[in-house]
């Protein structure tokens, strides 16, 4: 039920300006209910116009008077009234549906663009924690759950609604008695299909976390596609997914299975409650509770309401499946919107520069509670000097990195910019000075020029063809038949990782920063290509605050210091040749790495 209110409050927020487009679907929903009770007593009326000619025929033919005596007027006028009945009953039906569409349209638009302005604004942390088919999962088969409910059972939900009211206040107007006999088994089919709704909810909710697994399954396989392949895992990755596959269609038939059993039970209980009304209808008749002059027509007025009035409840039940899933759309989106956003001061100082040092201070810090990542860390860093960070898998120096962007803050301590918290600082502007060049390059949708400028989109020409020239790529881009102007996407190879690794660096260059993070920048390259980035990476560097992550010692031999980090803490400090000399666990690094080349 708390799910239900949720997903409640969820449509209405998107839905309350509408409410104009509302009124006319209210007002078009009241004539098509109007003119659809009022048929069956047409209906009824009809054939009784029809018995009364038939019978007055035959009494005409059989005292040998003109039959024409017995006119047909009277049924013609029943039947054209009918006719018209149905024709402004379909006309505002169709009104009402193109209403809904483009409410339907506009609001999941809107929905759309709300979460994906949320991803925007959120914690680095939700991205570390959630895979990339998961979040795109909420975008493609929540939100097309979300607009295929509201395209095909909104409508249904409020113009079946409606009739059923309307049913109800024309059935107890027509015939009291009869009324009570059409409606006795409705509780009995709402007991059973509560029972059924309640055991198939389980499986739709399943269902859909489940999606979200093989999605993300699906996403990580593809993307590391290479390695699987490189690797001989093609078996081993299909088994996976096999398994991935195999829990959603576990969960999708249980669901389907319930889901699929309202429709039938209530078509079933229809036949039954129409076999009862006729019989009950027919011993009223027969033991004259019921004119006889009337009594066929009233029954036949009767069935229809029965019908239509089971075939509404039917309808109503058969669409809980897309209901549910709609409501556990709405609730993996409201996770989305659950998630905390980013902090930033609203009188945050801005940040123009670096003029003395940047610090850590006494820094503690955990991804997760209990399992405490970096313990009791200082740091300080002189303007334009460079730091390399060095140390085994999983010893902090990442999460190093992480701290100085503010991708996370601190449990205890603090990181500062010239003696001021950076979580006392404007974000934009504390990020508009920090450059990262990742171990994984990654290029965007565009031309290589747009790649280069994506941090400063009014970057001039001669900008970018001066940080190209400085990343050691505007030789490269210069054999290009569209030079800058060439392509980029995901599906073509036309750049080697180290060419894609170059043109990074040539879009941080492009921002100037203050603050430069180089994360294992040559990590995944031959040697050749790292002596190219190697001197790129010089140039960058020069003259500018910096932090350099490296596996290949080599590669920061010329750094200011080097700080060492193991389990967590700093465990050497100096420059190469001074901790050589310690002869302690840098050392020991350095040479093996040599042994081995």
């Amino acid at each position: 039920m708390k799910e239900f209110k949720r997903a409640m409050t969820f449509f209405y927020h998107y839905l309350k300006r509408y409410k104009p487009s509302f009124v006319i679907i209210l007002v078009m929903t009241f004539i098509a209910t109007y003119l659809q009770v009022k048929a069956p007593e047409y209906i009824g009326n009809a054939l009784n116009e029809l018995v009364k000619y038939a019978t007055k025929f035959q009494i005409l033919k059989a005292k040998h008077l003109p039959t024409s005596g017995a006119s047909k007027d009277a049924f013609v006028e029943v039947i054209v009234s009918l006719i018209l009945f149905y024709v402004f009953s379909s006309a505002a039906t169709f009104v009402s549906s193109m209403v809904f569409s483009r409410i339907n349209a506009l609001s999941t638009n809107r929905m759309r663009i709300g979460l994906f302005n949320k991803l925007q604004k959120m914690q680095i942390k939700y991205f570390d924690r959630h895979s990339d088919g998961d979040i795109l999962s909420r975008f493609t088969s929540d939100l097309d759950n979300i607009y295929n409910a509201m395209n095909q059972v909104l409508s249904q939900i409020v113009s079946g609604s409606a009739l059923l009211i309307g049913l109800l206040i024309m059935m107890f107007k027509k015939d009291v008695q009869l009324a009570w006999v059409t409606v006795a088994s409705v509780p009995i089919s709402f007991i059973l299909a509560w029972i059924i709704i309640t055991k198939a909810q389980k499986y739709v909710n399943l269902q859909q976390d489940e999606v979200g697994k093989l999605n993300g399954y699906i996403n990580e396989k593809i993307t590391g596609q290479k390695v699987i392949i490189t690797n001989s895992l093609q078996a081993e990755t299909i088994d996976g997914f096999i398994g991935h596959n195999e829990n959603v269609r576990k969960a999708t038939l249980k669901g389907q299975i319930y889901s699929g059993m309202i429709f039938p039970l209530m078509q079933g209980m229809s036949l039954v409650n129409t076999a009862i009304v006729i019989f009950f209808g027919s011993w009223l008749a027969v033991n004259g509770d019921i004119k006889k002059s009337v009594a066929l027509g009233l029954v036949v007025t009767f069935v229809q309401y029965s019908q239509q009035f089971y075939n509404q409840i039917a309808q109503l039940s058969s669409s809980y499946s897309m209901i549910q899933l709609a409501i556990t759309g709405a609730r993996r989106v409201n996770e989305v919107f659950d998630e905390a956003d980013e902090v930033r001061p609203t009188d945050g100082v801005a940040l123009t520069g670096i003029d003395r040092s940047v610090t850590m201070e006494n820094v503690d810090f955990s991804y997760l509670p209990g399992k405490q990542i970096l313990h009791d860390v200082n740091i300080e860093v002189d303007k334009g000097q460079m730091i390399a960070l060095v140390g085994p898998t999983g010893s902090g120096k990442t999460t190093v990195m992480n701290l100085m962007n503010r991708f996370y803050d601190v449990d205890h301590g603090a990181v500062k910019i010239d003696d001021v918290d950076i979580r006392e600082m404007d974000l934009d502007s504390l990020r508009s000075h920090v450059g990262i060049v990742l171990q994984e390059s990654v290029l965007f949708s565009g031309t290589i020029r747009d790649n280069i400028v994506f941090g400063k989109p009014d970057a001039t020409d001669e900008e970018v063809i001066a940080a190209a020239k400085q990343a050691h790529i505007h030789e490269f881009i210069e054999t290009l038949e569209d030079g800058y102007q060439t392509k980029v996407s995901e599906e073509d190879n036309l750049f080697s990782t180290g060419q894609k690794q170059l043109i990074s660096i040539a879009r941080t260059i492009i921002t100037d920063p203050a603050l430069l993070i180089l994360d294992e920048a040559t990590s995944n390259v031959d040697t050749v290509t790292e002596s190219r980035i190697q001197k790129a990476m010089d140039n960058v560097i020069q003259g500018r605050t910096s932090f350099v992550i490296a596996h290949r010692l080599k590669t920061i031999l010329n750094a200011d210091r080097i700080i060492v980090l193991k389990d967590g803490k700093i465990i050497e400090e100096g420059s190469h040749q001074e901790l050589l000399e310690q002869e302690g666990f840098y050392a020991e690094l350095y040479n093996n790495q040599f042994v081995f080349e």
